[in-house]
């Protein structure tokens, strides 16, 4: 071998057709399109990511839907609760628009196979996801989780179902395996006590909660807040 030679081929639509090729994947794309435009939810207005600087709308709904759904499921595995959720800001990939929620509108929000773990943590460990939190300057989603922060970034306060965190409690904490595995720089999750893999995607999760609900309409709230 001597020599390899290449060339870029544009893929654009002034490529002709192949009818064959059409003919064959015709049915399979309408019924995927089909299945991606069933209506699943109704949203009330428009949600992004940008609409809080410490907790947005999106951002609560994401995080108090994967508690919902995962926790029945490790509950029932386990026989505990989930204590609180953490996702990331950067995982929202796209808006909730005022209107009809669709299965698409659920692969547009989480277009990635990420799918959702349980941590067990300690106390100690929690006091340095809060830390994190309050340094990270981002609405990273939250659950179940309340946060206080000054004006410099400190932890005023912090707590887990409103009950001040014990270092020595064992907490279960749900996220995705792209965040345990130290997505984000959340290297906090390890070493721990244990890891329940519930094989259950993020968007999935979600899905089912569209389901479930019929309308949404989440809001900011107190669970993260900065004192001025």
């Amino acid at each position: 071998m001597t020599k390899i030679e290449g060339k870029q081929i544009q893929i654009t639509d002034s490529l002709a057709i192949d009818p064959n090729v059409e003919a064959f994947i015709k049915p399979y794309r309408a019924h995927i399109e089909k299945d991606l435009d069933s209506v699943l939810a109704y949203a009330v207005s428009k949600y992004t990511k940008s609409d809080g600087e410490f907790n947005t709308a999106i951002g609560n709904f994401m995080a108090d839907a994967i508690f919902d759904e995962a926790n029945p499921i490790f509950k029932n595995r386990t026989g505990n609760n989930i204590d609180m959720v953490i996702l990331n800001h950067g995982g929202i990939r796209s808006i909730i628009n005022k209107g009809n929620i669709t299965t698409r509108t659920a692969f547009e929000l989480m277009p990635f196979e990420n799918s959702i773990v349980v941590v067990a943590m300690k106390g100690t460990q929690i006091d340095n996801l809060v830390s994190y939190l309050s340094k990270a300057h981002k609405a990273h989603p939250i659950s179940k989780l309340k946060m206080t922060i000054d004006k410099k970034f400190n932890v005023v306060e912090a707590s887990i179902n409103d009950e001040k965190i014990q270092l020595n409690k064992t907490y279960y904490v749900a996220t995705n395996d792209y965040l345990y595995n130290g997505g984000d720089n959340m290297t906090f999750f390890k070493p721990n006590n244990g890891l329940y893999v519930l094989d259950y995607k993020i968007r999935n999760a979600l899905i089912d909660h569209f389901k479930k609900v019929d309308t949404i309409n989440p809001v900011r709230d107190e669970r993260f807040i900065q004192l001025k």
